[in-house]
């Protein structure tokens, strides 16, 4: 938080789902993040290769790592795993590197204005993943790749609201 009030940069390296997809740990089209349980050792060696070029935060690796998702490969049984997985991951390579650590949520390609309902789904599949990445250890929470502002701002509150501030400065 410091860098920032004085006006650094602070770098965050991402874009797991593509390199595990060129390598073929993940498929295309659901892009689910099921490498993270698969094959641990590799998000690890991903992590450690973005931090040697120069990221400042290991993100977790849990994006489109929520309900949603898994039910279309019919993983939902790995979901806590999988996310709690990520983070653990993740939080271990920072604490080694001296970097910062990430949680991640992102897009449902749920949202329904006119489904009261979907906007309760949503909120529920935000509530776990911040809490989960709050009691996993995170320095802050990541929402990205929303193309609607109302899921965004879905997103932003459960942020606020179950991110449990673990920063110990806040802006």
């Amino acid at each position: 938080m410091q860098r920032l009030h004085d006006g650094e940069k602070v770098i965050v390296a991402e874009g797991y789902i593509f390199n595990f997809e060129k390598r073929c740990y993940v498929q295309a089209g659901p892009f689910v993040p099921t490498v993270i349980l698969d094959h641990p050792n590799l998000v690890k060696q991903l992590h450690e290769e973005f931090v040697r070029a120069g990221s400042d935060v290991v993100q977790a690796f849990t994006y489109y790592g929520h309900r949603e998702k898994l039910k279309l490969i019919n993983r939902s049984e790995d979901l806590e795993s999988m996310n709690r997985t990520a983070l653990r991951i993740a939080r271990e390579c920072a604490n080694k590197t001296g970097t910062l650590m990430a949680g991640d949520i992102c897009n449902t390609n749920t949202y329904d204005p006119l489904n009261p309902q979907n906007k309760e789904n949503m909120e529920a599949i935000f509530k776990e993943q911040v809490e989960w990445a709050a009691e996993e250890g995170a320095d802050f929470i990541i929402g990205e790749t929303f193309g609607i502002l109302d899921e965004a701002l879905i997103a932003l509150n459960a942020i606020k609201t179950y991110g449990k501030g673990n920063s110990p400065e806040k802006p």
